[in-house]
C-alpha cells in the first residue's frame, strides 16, 4: 500500500482495513464535502445553543459532576482548553506511533458523522497533524474507556507536549511550526468533543483486528506444518466429517488445512500408522475455526462502532430545529466485549500451538530425535525454547482475564459504570504479540522437523512455508544462540506480504 493512497470519508461506512491503512502505511485521509457539511451542521447547532443561553451538558455547562455549573462567553473557550489540559494526565509508556495515528483516524472518523459539534478548523487540525506526521507522544495508561489518550493528542494541537516527528521526538510547537502550522483554537464543545467517544479503544482494535487476522491463517499454515511432522491422520479434516459441525470458521480452517497438505508423501505414508491422533493435533479445525469465528464476532462489532456517533451530548437536527440529547454512546461496552472475548481466542491460539510443538521435541511421542537435534546431550537442541512457549502461554492466560468485569466510580458518583474498553485493547494487543512469538517458535520447530522426514515430499502448501523459513533460518544442526531464530521467523509472522506471496489460497 503506497503513502499515495487516500482514505476518503464520505457516507459508505469505513472498514478497519481503512484504518490500519492511514495507521500503518500513511494513507491520507480526507473529508468529502458531504462529510464537511454534516460537521459544519453540527457546529452551527452548538452556536445557536450559545447564542440563545441554553443550558446543554458540555457545550454551556461544565462537566462530569459539573454538568450543573453554567458557563457563558469566554469560558466557554476557556473550558474546551482547561479540559484537554487538566485530562491529559495519562502514565506508563508512550504508545506506538501506529496505535497513536490508528486513534487519531477513529476521532475524525467520528467527527464526520456530524453529530458532535467540533468546529471545522479543529477536524482539519487534527487531519493535518495525522497526514503530516505529527505524532503526539500518549502515555498507555490511565484511560477507564476514554478521556486521556484522546487529551493528550488534543494538547499537541495547542502546542503543547511532545511529537514524533520526522524519526525524533519534538516539542509540539516546534512540529506545528515546522509545518507551518498555527495552533488551534478551541470554541464552546471543542474540548469535551476531542476527549468523549470510543475512538480510543476502537482505533486500537482495528489493529488488532488486523494482526489477529494475519495470525489465525499463519496459524493454520504452521499447525499444518506440526501435523505433517508428526505424522497425523487426515481422516480427521475430511470434508465430509467437518461438514457434520457446520460452524464456518471450521469449515474454512479444514478446507485450509487439505489444501495445505495436499500431495504431502509424509501424509500418505502415515496412514494407519495410529488409530487416533492428539487432540492438539486432530482439533486444529474446531479450535482455530472458533477463533476466526469469534474474529468474525469482534470485526462486526468494532466496526459497527468505527462508523457510530459516540459523543455526549449529540447533536440532532438542524440549527433552526435541533435537539441536543444527553446519553451514553461513550460507553464502549460492544468493544470492550469483543477485544475480551478475541483476547481468549488468541490465548486458544497459543495455548494449542504450544502444546504441538511440546509433542515435535518429546521423542517419545514425535518419533523425531529428542529435541530436534542430531546428537542430543553434547546438544541440548530446541529444549528451552518450549519453556519460552510456556511462559508466552501462561502470560497469555492472565491477558485473557476480562477487563470489562472490572467497574470503578469516577467523577463523583457521575460515571458509575465503566467499559475498560482501552484496556481490553490494549490488552489485546499484548495477547497477539505473545502469540505471534508462540507461532513462531512453533514455526521453527515444525521446519526442523522436517529436516528428519527428507527426502519425503511435503504438502503444496507446508513445503512452501518450510522453504520460505530456509531462507532466513538455517537448519539446525548443532546448538547455536537460539534467540535470533526465533525473531526471524517472528518476522515472516509480522509481514503480510509474505503469507499472500507464499501462499495466496489461503483465507
Amino acid at each position: 500500500m503506497s503513502q499515495a493512497e487516500t482514505i476518503v470519508i464520505a457516507d459508505a461506512p469505513l472498514r478497519w482495513q481503512d484504518v490500519v491503512a492511514v495507521a500503518r502505511q500513511g494513507a491520507q485521509l480526507v473529508l468529502s464535502e458531504q462529510a464537511w457539511a454534516r460537521v459544519e451542521n453540527a457546529q452551527a447547532i452548538v452556536q445557536r445553543i450559545v447564542a440563545s443561553g441554553e443550558r446543554a451538558y458540555g457545550v454551556s455547562t461544565g462537566l462530569g459532576a459539573l454538568c450543573n455549573v453554567s458557563l457563558e462567553g469566554e469560558q466557554l473557550s476557556q473550558l474546551s482548553r482547561n479540559t484537554l489540559l487538566s485530562h491529559a494526565c495519562g502514565v506508563g509508556p508512550v504508545l506506538s506511533d501506529e496505535q497513536t495515528r490508528a486513534i487519531l483516524c477513529a476521532a475524525i472518523i467520528n467527527f464526520s458523522q456530524g453529530k458532535s459539534g467540533v468546529q471545522r478548523p479543529v477536524v482539519e487540525a487534527l487531519l493535518n497533524v495525522l497526514n503530516r506526521g505529527i505524532t503526539p507522544q500518549v502515555p498507555s495508561q490511565g484511560s477507564v474507556g476514554y478521556l486521556t489518550h484522546m487529551a493528550h493528542i488534543s494538547i499537541a494541537l495547542l502546542g503543547v507536549g511532545q511529537v514524533s516527528y520526522r524519526g525524533q521526538v519534538v516539542a509540539a510547537a516546534q512540529a506545528l511550526a515546522a509545518e507551518g502550522l498555527q495552533p488551534v483554537q478551541l470554541g464552546a464543545k471543542d474540548g469535551l468533543c476531542l476527549v468523549n467517544g470510543t475512538p480510543c479503544m476502537t482505533g486500537l482494535s482495528c489493529l488488532a483486528l488486523a494482526d489477529a487476522t494475519r495470525l489465525l491463517q499463519w496459524a493454520d499454515v504452521i499447525g499444518a506444518m506440526s501435523f505433517e511432522a508428526l505424522r497425523g491422520q487426515i481422516a480427521a479434516f475430511d470434508a465430509e466429517i467437518i461438514a457434520l459441525k457446520p460452524h464456518p470458521g471450521m469449515q474454512q480452517v479444514a478446507t485450509n488445512l487439505r489444501g495445505l497438505l495436499e500431495g504431502s508423501e509424509v501424509i500418505a505414508n502415515s496412514l494407519g500408522v495410529r488409530t487416533q491422533d492428539a487432540l492438539s493435533i486432530r482439533s486444529i479445525p474446531q479450535v482455530h475455526g472458533a477463533a476466526r469465528d469469534q474474529l468474525a464476532h469482534a470485526t462486526r462489532q468494532i466496526e459497527t462502532e468505527l462508523n457510530a456517533a459516540t459523543d455526549n451530548p449529540l447533536l440532532l437536527g438542524t440549527p433552526d430545529n435541533y435537539r441536543v440529547v444527553s446519553q451514553a454512546n461513550p460507553h464502549g461496552q460492544s468493544v470492550a466485549l469483543a477485544a475480551d472475548l478475541l483476547a481468549i481466542a488468541m490465548a486458544e491460539i497459543g495455548s494449542i500451538a504450544e502444546r504441538r510443538l511440546d509433542r515435535l521435541i518429546n521423542p517419545h511421542v514425535s518419533g523425531l530425535p529428542a529435541f530436534l537435534v542430531s546428537n542430543p546431550g553434547v546438544n541440548s537442541g530446541m529444549m528451552i525454547v518450549q519453556y519460552v512457549a510456556a511462559s508466552l502461554c501462561a502470560e497469555n492466560r492472565q491477558l485473557a482475564q476480562p477487563a470489562v468485569l472490572d467497574n470503578y466510580v469516577t467523577s463523583g458518583l457521575q460515571e458509575d459504570h465503566l467499559s475498560l474498553g482501552t484496556n481490553a485493547a490494549l490488552k489485546l494487543h499484548r495477547a497477539l504479540e505473545n502469540c505471534r512469538q508462540i507461532l513462531a517458535i512453533e514455526y521453527l520447530l515444525a521446519a526442523q522437523a522436517f529436516e528428519f522426514l527428507k527426502p519425503q515430499g511435503f504438502g503444496q502448501g507446508t513445503g512452501r512455508a518450510w522453504k520460505l523459513l530456509r531462507q532466513r533460518v538455517p537448519a539446525y544442526d548443532q546448538d547455536r544462540w537460539l534467540a535470533p531464530d526465533i525473531a526471524s521467523a517472528a518476522s515472516i509472522l509480522q509481514d503480510p506480504t509474505l503469507l499472500e506471496d507464499v501462499l495466496p489460497k489461503l483465507y
